[in-house]
C-alpha cells in the first residue's frame, strides 16, 4: 500500500502479511510510517493506492473490519471521569453487545490485566500503566481477532513497560488473539515479537524473527568510540577478510567482525597507524538496534531526530501565516 499526503509520501508501497495468532511488530523511528500504516489498516484511513485486508474482508468494508479489530491508540483515549468497569460497558454497549455479554467480558478481561481491584475507581485516578492496562482491557471487550497496539509503552517507565509486555505476550497466549504492534523501542520488540518489519521513511526495508534479522548481520559487533570518518577506516581494512562492513553513528564506528574478540587488537593497531583516538571498546553480539544501522545507515535515533527536521520543514512549507 502507498499513502500520500499533499505529496509527501508516507507509505512507499508496503506489503507485509500477518498470520493468524501471531505477535507481529512494525519497528520504526516516530514519523517512518507506522501510526499511518496502523490506521490504514483499522478503516481510519484510506490508502492512496494498494490492497489491504484485514480478518479476511477489505479495508473498505470498514464495518466488517472494525467489528473483528480492536485498537489501542498512541494518545489515551479513556474517559477520565468514568471508572475502568464503566468504561469497559460503554465500550460494550458501542458494540452492540447485550448486557450479559458486558458483564462477562469485563469481568474477565479486568482479570487478564489484573485491575479488578480497580475497576470502581474513576480512571482520573489510575497511574499511567493502569490507564494502558485499561485500555488494552477495553480493546478485548468485543473478542476482536485482531488487535493494534500502537506505541502501547509510550512514555511509560521502564519497570511499567515490561509489565505492559507481560500483560501483551499472556492475552496473546490466552486470548489467541493476532496482535500487530508499532513500537520505537528495539529491545520490546525483540521481547515480544515473532516476526517483526523494520520500516523507515515509509518503506520496509527488513522482514523476519528477531534472531533471523540478527544472525542476517553475520558476526560480531566490535564498537569503537574512535576519531576517523567511516571511508577512512574502510580504506584502512579493505583487505581484511574477517571483516563485514563498517559504520559510523551517534560518534561510534561499528565493525561487524567474524570472532570479534580476536580482531580488537587489530582494529586497535590500525587506529594507531592512522593517528585516530580511541576512548572506548566494547565487543557484543549483534542487537536489532546493529541491525537497524545495517539496513538504514543510521541508528533509530538519528533517524527520528532527521524525522523531526523533516516534519519542521513540511510545517514551514504549509503552515506558514
Amino acid at each position: 500500500m502507498t499513502k500520500e499526503f499533499d505529496g509527501f509520501r508516507a507509505l512507499d508501497e508496503i506489503t507485509f502479511s500477518v498470520k493468524k495468532g501471531e505477535l507481529f511488530g512494525l519497528l520504526g523511528p516516530n514519523g517512518a510510517g507506522k501510526t499511518t500504516t496502523l490506521n490504514i489498516l483499522s478503516t481510519l484511513l484510506c490508502a492512496t493506492s494498494g490492497t489491504t485486508e484485514v480478518a479476511g474482508f477489505s479495508t473498505g468494508c470498514s464495518d466488517e473490519v472494525r467489528s473483528r479489530i480492536g485498537m489501542v491508540f498512541q494518545e489515551p483515549a479513556l474517559d477520565g471521569e468514568l471508572t475502568g468497569r464503566e468504561n469497559l460497558e460503554f465500550h460494550g454497549w458501542m458494540y452492540g453487545m447485550s448486557d450479559s455479554e458486558i458483564r462477562k467480558r469485563s469481568k474477565a478481561v479486568l482479570e487478564l490485566v489484573e485491575l479488578t481491584d480497580k475497576a470502581d475507581v474513576l480512571v482520573n485516578n489510575y497511574s499511567g500503566g493502569m490507564k494502558r492496562r485499561l485500555e488494552i482491557a477495553r480493546g478485548l471487550m468485543h473478542e476482536p481477532e485482531v488487535l493494534f497496539l500502537d506505541e502501547p509503552t509510550l512514555g511509560l517507565d521502564v519497570q511499567t513497560r515490561r509489565h505492559i509486555w507481560e500483560y501483551v505476550k499472556k492475552l496473546n497466549e490466552k486470548e489467541k488473539v493476532t496482535i500487530v504492534l508499532t513500537t520505537h523501542y528495539l529491545e520490546e520488540a525483540d521481547f515480544l515479537c515473532g516476526r517483526v518489519a523494520i520500516i523507515d521513511k515509509g518503506r520496509i526495508v527488513a522482514l523476519d524473527s528477531p534472531a533471523k534479522l540478527k544472525d542476517s548481520i553475520g558476526g560480531d559487533v566490535v564498537s569503537l568510540e574512535a576519531s576517523g570518518s567511516e571511508a577512512e577506516w574502510a580504506k584502512a581494512l579493505k583487505a581484511a577478510a574477517w571483516l563485514n562492513s563498517v559504520s559510523r553513528h551517534d560518534g561510534v564506528v561499528d565493525f561487524v567482525v567474524e570472532r570479534g574478540e580476536r580482531h580488537i587488537p587489530e582494529l586497535l593497531r590500525v587506529a594507531q597507524k592512522l593517528g585516530f583516538e580511541v576512548s572506548s571498546v566494547t565487543l557484543h553480539k549483534p542487537s536489532l538496534e546493529d541491525v537497524f544501522v545495517h539496513f538504514t545507515g543510521k541508528s533509530i535515533r538519528e533517524q527520528e531526530a532527521s524525522s523531526e527536521d523533516r516534519a519542521r520543514a513540511f510545517a514551514r512549507r504549509h503552515f506558514r501565516r
